[in-house]
């Protein structure tokens, strides 16, 4: 495990830009010596840690009613084995730092005599097709699957600028390795970042952006919206990856978070094959009429 990682599991009620002070500052040691947000523990490794005050966090208590309907509205197919979700922008999957309620633990409020876990995760502000296993064994089955090479995940992205590559597929090693301002972000590292392969194909072009089909069969952390924007086309109101001066242009047009959803999903789950499929939500379509309106 990564030490960021050890410590925040540590640490559970000590904010994020505290952990990695105390790392940067070198009051944490591995084996006596200073180590980084990224070093690995080993089995055996002796790891010196600073006294940290935590504050003593409430339990989260019910979530309200409606963040439970919304979660509950979003369900699109229901089976013994799983829950496919048509996941809403700017519902996080799980609970986190400054939030108390993701998906996950809403559907366990709800249901609570019920078995769920996620097959897999979706960025907070993306919205599309999610997956959450009703028994272990559902879950073993379809993390199976999703690992498979002949598994896909389809997106709908509409990127920055005139697309002039035809159909590419980049294949660039992704890294969570670096920080800024006491955040990790995802860059590309031939050296020591993890494979991962995405192939783009523009379906529509407009003045100055592009609706793209991305697949990918690795799921990294913001593996799309990383390696469009090293291809020159970062995906459309991306606040971490994209230009800063074109979020303003996008507010204004009605866009008020990324576009990239999560079409479909197709795996194998045990003798099946599953073929998951959302729409495009209604933010993005009246978006892409607009915009088809004044080109």
């Amino acid at each position: 495990m990564r030490l960021d990682n050890f410590l925040l599991r540590l640490f559970k009620n000590v904010p994020k830009s505290r952990i990695y002070k105390i790392i940067r500052s070198g009051e944490v040691r591995i084996n006596k010596g200073r180590a980084k947000p990224a070093t690995r523990l080993a089995e055996a490794d002796e790891v010196r840690l600073p006294p940290v005050h935590q504050k003593i966090s409430a339990e989260p208590g019910r979530p309200p009613d409606g963040l439970v309907d919304r979660v509950l509205r979003a369900i699109c197919d229901e089976t013994p084995d799983y829950l496919m979700f048509a996941k809403p922008a700017g519902l996080a999957v799980h609970a986190g730092t400054g939030l108390r309620f993701g998906l996950i633990e809403v559907l366990r409020a709800a249901r609570p005599n019920e078995y769920f876990e996620l097959v897999h995760r979706l960025d907070r502000n993306t919205s599309g097709c999610l997956l959450v296993a009703r028994s272990r064994k559902a879950l073993d089955g379809l993390r199976a699957g999703l690992n498979d090479s002949a598994a896909t995940k389809r997106y709908l992205a509409l990127l920055e600028g005139r697309w002039n590559h035809g159909q590419l597929k980049i294949d660039l090693p992704l890294s969570r390795d670096q920080e800024r301002a006491g955040e990790r972000v995802v860059t590309v590292d031939r050296e020591n970042g993890r494979p991962s392969q995405s192939l783009f194909t523009p379906l529509e072009y407009f003045d100055d952006a592009t609706l793209m089909e991305v697949e990918i069969q690795t799921g990294r952390t913001h593996q799309i919206r990383v390696h469009a924007a090293n291809a020159g086309h970062p995906v459309a109101a991306d606040d971490k990856y994209g230009p800063n001066a074109r979020m303003a242009i996008w507010k204004q047009r009605g866009l008020g978070r990324m576009f990239l959803h999560a079409a479909s999903i197709r795996l194998a789950f045990g003798d099946r094959a599953l073929h998951l499929e959302t729409s495009l939500p209604a933010d993005l379509a009246q978006l892409l009429s607009s915009m088809k309106a004044s080109t």
